[in-house]
């Protein structure tokens, strides 16, 4: 290099013999451009070979496709062990391709909508939001001549569980109070749907006015509801339960006549308690149709515990049927002091039980000891819950 340190490195430095001769390309363009050659003509022969799919055009479906498919859904479409449906949840049509391997290839499309409404996605089938309380799932409803009536979903979704109050699931002491005689008068409905908690059940007449609307107020402020329907009492006609009493000299048709058109004044609902009714529910033969039929229809029977001749357990334990038993009369004695005892004697059941239920009516009396007794309940680690969380539900075979 010599002994000048500040020549540039390198600039003695001897020129290295070039190549012979000149030359277009390198070894690694040569191979690059033999690679891209065998791409295209791959692609090319991808694109003009035969591709095995025996592929049929998509035609949208005419309308009479569409009614076919629709009668189809109709004639398989069945609520599991309950009441037939006659309408499918499925809209979607499609169409499948088969490959030269046998394997198929489905092609959905979105069936025809009528446009009416917004398209409602339920991510939770079980239980409402309370937002939505005050609305029935439809898919929970059968059109009749009488009116909308329960009935299972196809996915098996229950009006007991779709309409049921949530709890805690903590397995401690657990009190259900039903209150009863609810759309009789208005001002005894008003005043005992805002002043009772959310957690008591309410009881609607089926002879009750305005059911509809009682129904909105009263899911909207969290309550569970029930039907209340008239049965008939041992000294009928002298005790006379009112219009849609289910009798034991009808027929079974008059009766499930009766009880559908009873059924048909309201929605949401988990379950029917009896009003009256000692001579029907200790006979057999009229009670039990009555009993499968309800259940059929995803709901519970709670009997009140008024005769001690009921039927109504035996006969719910035969059929597999939802089923509820009322522990207490609260409001026999109807005094302020007289229901605040009965509530008590309630908690010592569920102590000792571990549940109980108690029923009464909606007089002013029983709505104000029911009110106060239930915060002070709270305090004491019991909890209150709707009914069906304490019916007895026999497993989904």
């Amino acid at each position: 290099m010599g002994t000048d340190i500040h020549a540039p490195l390198g600039q003695d430095r001897k020129a290295r013999p070039g190549p012979a001769g000149p030359s277009r390309f390198s070894a690694g363009a040569l191979v690059s451009a033999l690679v891209v050659a065998g791409l295209l003509g791959f692609s090319g022969w991808t694109a003009l070979a035969p591709s095995g799919l025996a592929t049929t055009p998509f035609t949208p479906p005419s309308e009479d496709a569409h009614a076919a498919a629709d009668k189809a859904d109709q004639k398989t479409a069945e609520a599991k062990g309950g009441v037939r449906r006659a309408n499918g949840l499925s809209g979607a049509r499609v169409e499948e391709t088969t490959t030269d391997d046998g394997n198929v290839v489905r092609t959905y499309s979105p069936g025809t909508r009528d446009g009416k409404g917004p398209l409602l996605i339920e991510a939770n089938r079980i239980g409402q939001d309370p937002r939505t309380a005050a609305f029935p799932n439809d898919d929970l409803l059968e059109e009749t001549s009488d009116g909308k009536i329960p009935v299972i979903g196809l996915d098996g979704t229950r009006p007991m569980d779709q309409y049921a109050r949530p709890w805690s699931g903590a397995r401690g002491t657990r009190i259900a109070i039903v209150v009863g005689g609810l759309g009789l008068s208005q001002t005894g409905t008003q005043r005992a749907i805002r002043e009772l908690p959310a957690e008591v059940t309410l009881a609607f007449a089926a002879s009750g006015n305005s059911l509809s609307r009682w129904m909105q107020e009263a899911r909207r402020g969290g309550h569970e509801i029930l039907l209340q329907m008239p049965l008939e009492p041992f000294d009928y006609p002298q005790n006379d339960p009112g219009p849609y009493t289910l009798r034991t000299d009808f027929s079974e048709t008059q009766n499930l006549a009766e009880l559908h058109r009873a059924m048909a004044k309201i929605t949401n609902y988990t379950g029917l308690v009896n009003f009256m009714g000692g001579r029907f529910l200790a006979d057999a033969d009229a009670l039990e149709p009555v009993i499968r039929d309800v259940a059929s229809r995803g709901l519970l029977f709670l009997d009140d515990g008024s005769s001690a001749q009921s039927l109504s357990g035996t006969i719910a334990g035969a059929v597999e049927a939802p089923h509820a038993f009322a522990d207490l009369q609260l409001d026999a004695d109807l005094s302020r002091e007289a229901v605040l005892k009965k509530l008590d004697e309630l908690e010592r059941i569920a102590r000792r039980n571990g549940t109980a239920i108690g029923i009464a009516s909606a007089f002013d009396e029983s709505v104000d000891a029911i009110g106060k007794w239930c915060e002070e309940a709270e305090t004491r680690g019991i909890e209150i819950v709707g009914v069906a969380s304490l019916a007895a539900v026999p497993a989904r075979k």
